[in-house]
C-alpha cells in the first residue's frame, strides 16, 4: 500500500517540512488510497505509456503513476515542493518542471525527453481556479496528448459533460464535446483531501479523437459563433448572433428558419453538430455576400 499520499503521512510532511498550504495555488492534497487507485485505472496506461501530471502536490497521484506506466514528467509551480517531491522519488521514472503549466510549450517539452512512448496521457488533481485554462490548453496546443483523466470541482465536470436542453450545458461543452469523447468517471467527496475544499469533486476522463465530428469549413468562425450563441443564455439565438456580430436580426431568422429550427431557439438547444451546420451556413453565406 502506498503511503505517500496516506493522511497521516501528508500531516506529518507539512509538519516536518514547515510546510504552509498556500491558497492562491488551489492546493487540496488528496489522501484517500482507494480514489488514488480508481484514478490511475480510469485511462489507457501501459508500461510504455508517457504520463503528464500537472501539480503533483507531495507525490500522492505521482507514486501510483509511477508503479503503471513508464515515465512521468511532472509540473509543480510551488517551488517549496520540489524539495519533497525529489525525497521521495529519488532516481525513479520522473521529470520534475518547477514552473506554471500555463507557461509552457507541452510537446516540446515531451520531445526533450528523448524517449519513445506508444501513448501520451494527462492524468491530474487539478487547482480548481485554472481547470479550464489547462484543459484547453492541452486541446488547443498538444498533438501529442491523446487523453486526460481530470480531477476538477463537479460543477465544472458536469459543464463539460452536459448535454443540450440542460442547465449546465454551455459554450464550454460544445468546445469539449467537439475535441473529445467527455465522460465522468467517478465523483469525490470533499472529505478526501487535506484540506477539504468546500465543494465536491469528480474525476472526467477525455478521450482525444480527430473524427467524432465532420469539421465545420472554417474552424475559428464555429469557435466564435459558439462563444457568441452563449453571450447571454436568457436570450434567443438570434438575438445573441444579431448582438456580437452585427447583422440585422432578419438575417438569423431567415438562417435559422431555412436549417429547419425556431427562430426563437436559446443556444442551448443546439448540439455540436447543429452549431457546425449554423457555423457552415453563415460562413458561406458571408463569402458570396463579400
Amino acid at each position: 500500500m502506498s503511503k505517500i499520499g496516506s493522511s497521516t503521512k501528508v500531516k506529518q510532511t507539512i509538519k516536518e517540512q514547515d510546510f504552509y498550504i498556500k491558497k492562491k495555488f488551489g492546493q487540496n492534497f488528496l489522501v484517500d488510497q482507494n480514489i488514488l487507485q480508481k484514478i490511475v485505472s480510469t485511462p489507457t496506461i501501459t508500461e510504455n505509456t508517457l504520463i503528464i501530471e500537472i501539480g503533483p502536490g507531495m507525490g500522492s497521484l505521482t507514486e501510483h503513476l509511477i508503479e503503471k506506466g513508464k515515465h512521468v514528467l511532472a509540473y509543480e509551480i510551488d517551488k517549496d515542493l520540489i524539495p519533497i517531491l525529489n525525497e521521495n522519488f529519488n532516481d525513479q521514472e520522473l521529470t520534475l518542471i518547477n514552473d506554471d503549466f500555463l507557461k509552457r510549450n507541452i510537446d516540446e517539452d515531451i520531445k526533450n525527453l528523448n524517449m519513445d512512448f506508444d501513448h501520451v496521457c494527462v492524468v491530474a488533481n487539478l487547482p480548481y481556479y485554472i481547470t479550464t485554462p489547462i484543459t484547453i490548453k492541452i486541446l488547443e496546443e498538444s498533438t501529442m496528448v491523446k487523453e486526460m483523466v481530470l480531477m476538477m470541482q463537479l460543477e465544472v465536470a458536469r459543464r463539460l459533460t452536459s448535454k443540450p436542453s440542460t442547465k449546465d450545458y454551455n459554450s464550454l461543452s460544445v468546445f469539449i464535446q467537439y475535441k473529445t469523447r467527455a465522460e465522468i468517471a467517478l465523483k469525490v467527496p470533499r472529505t478526501v483531501f487535506i484540506p477539504m475544499p468546500n465543494v465536491d469533486s469528480a474525476v472526467v476522463k477525455l478521450s482525444i479523437e480527430d473524427d467524432i465530428y465532420e469539421k465545420p469549413n472554417n474552424e475559428e468562425h464555429f469557435f466564435k459563433l459558439v462563444r457568441a450563441s452563449f453571450t447571454q443564455r436568457r436570450k434567443t439565438l438570434v438575438n445573441n448572433l444579431h448582438f456580437n456580430f452585427q447583422k440585422e436580426k432578419e438575417y438569423y431568422i431567415n438562417v435559422l428558419e431555412d436549417l429547419g429550427f425556431d427562430s426563437r431557439i436559446r443556444a442551448e438547444k443546439l448540439a455540436v453538430e447543429d452549431f457546425i451546420l449554423l457555423s457552415n451556413t453563415l460562413s458561406i453565406s458571408n463569402k458570396n455576400k463579400e
